[in-house]
């Protein structure tokens, strides 16, 4: 899924960031994403009517790609676009979103990101508690989230 940018089978929802024409923010929650080559990442539209409209007013976005657990990813900058239906890639970039997604939802657009600048996230804690082992932190947000990790 997504090799480059995060920790694939960590990262279970990614978070787009886009602009509409008046400046206003609008962060989601995308839950089906694909790293699909070089700086290239594609999320489905199952839901994301206002994300399409602001990103053809102002294509720049940001997407979070986050292991909850680890509570460190990737922040990625880039230029976005929309795929439609009719479109003669969409059949080819859809295909990693539906081997993810299966037939449980419809994909009405491709939302294609060309990633240009990729930056670490970090926890404050990995910088306030630089001793302390990445299990230990890991630790502590599988106490902090009340969960335990599969298999414990």
């Amino acid at each position: 899924m997504t090799k480059r940018f995060a920790r694939a089978e960590h990262v279970v929802l990614c978070w787009l960031a886009t602009v509409d024409a008046a400046h206003r923010p609008n962060v989601t929650p995308k839950e089906i994403f694909a790293e699909i080559g070089d700086g290239a990442l594609v999320i489905a539209d199952i839901a994301s009517a206002r994300s399409v409209q602001n990103i053809r007013v102002n294509p720049a976005v940001c997407v979070s790609l986050i292991d909850i657990f680890l509570q460190r990813g990737r922040k990625l900058e880039g230029t976005a676009g929309i795929i439609a239906p009719d479109h003669p890639d969409f059949a080819r970039l859809t295909a990693p979103l539906l081997a993810m997604s299966g037939s449980k939802f419809a994909i009405r657009h491709v939302i294609s990101v060309r990633v240009e600048r990729v930056s670490p996230i970090l926890a404050p804690s990995y910088r306030f508690y630089p001793e302390r082992s990445e299990e230990e932190l890991q630790r502590d947000a599988y106490r902090a989230y009340g969960v335990q990790p599969a298999g414990a």
